[in-house]
């Protein structure tokens, strides 16, 4: 089976309403996420539920784990929960095929070999400038951050960002991608009024954006 087409078959899984609602509660979770938890968020049956969840880790696009959610260990620490997050692997399919990502590594290679990095920041915070302003979202950056598939959740008084738009091209890239990531949400907060209230900085997830935000007014 070709990669596109293992692509289409995984994406024609989310075609189902439940299953769609199901992954973007488990993928939008900071943390792993149970069976319960699960059916309850999309509002039906454990064990539909169950079935539902499986059949994205059939697809690939779940990943399972088990662990005692109580703590305890030993006998009459019940048997390990199954636990649901996202997994790692990323789907794309376009229809011609085309190849954005190829190109998007050799720019960023080009960039990279030039020594751009300055030229590369000043482009993202302006980008970020011109989106923030003219966001749909109004003047909440936590919105503008959903708008853009950052998946932003809150960790105490921290803002997090749980999905890095820019995944792969980080993981080859990181130094380079992640100071215009963070370039050009630095610009995003000085376009809507909001933004003013907020600082960004490098305070990676190991399973997330490099970003995080911090309120310097106010509370969340």
């Amino acid at each position: 089976m070709s990669s596109e087409d293992a692509a289409l078959e995984a994406l024609a899984v989310l075609g189902d309403p439940v299953r769609r609602g199901l992954y973007r509660h488990v993928s939008g979770s900071p943390g792993e996420v149970g069976r319960d938890a699960a059916a309850e968020a999309a509002g039906i049956s454990r064990s539909l539920a169950a079935f539902h969840l499986d059949k994205l880790v059939e697809a690939g696009l779940l990943e399972v784990s088990f662990r005692r959610l109580s703590g305890r260990s030993g006998p009459g620490a019940g048997r390990p929960a199954k636990l649901y997050r996202r997994a790692e692997g990323e789907r794309a399919v376009s229809v011609p095929p085309r190849s954005y990502d190829t190109a998007g590594r050799l720019l960023a290679e080009v960039v990279e070999q030039a020594g751009l990095d300055g030229e590369l920041q000043a482009a993202a915070r302006a980008a970020g400038e011109a989106g923030g302003a003219a966001s749909d979202e109004g003047s909440d950056p936590v919105e503008i951050l959903r708008a853009r598939g950052f998946e932003p959740f809150w960790d105490g008084g921290t803002l997090r960002l749980n999905n890095c738009p820019f995944h792969a091209l980080a993981d080859q890239f990181p130094a380079l991608v992640c100071g215009m990531n963070l370039a050009g949400i630095e610009g995003l907060l000085a376009g809507p009024t909001g933004g003013q209230d907020w600082t960004a900085e490098m305070d990676p997830l190991p399973r997330g954006c490099c970003v995080a935000l911090r309120a310097t007014e106010g509370e969340n």
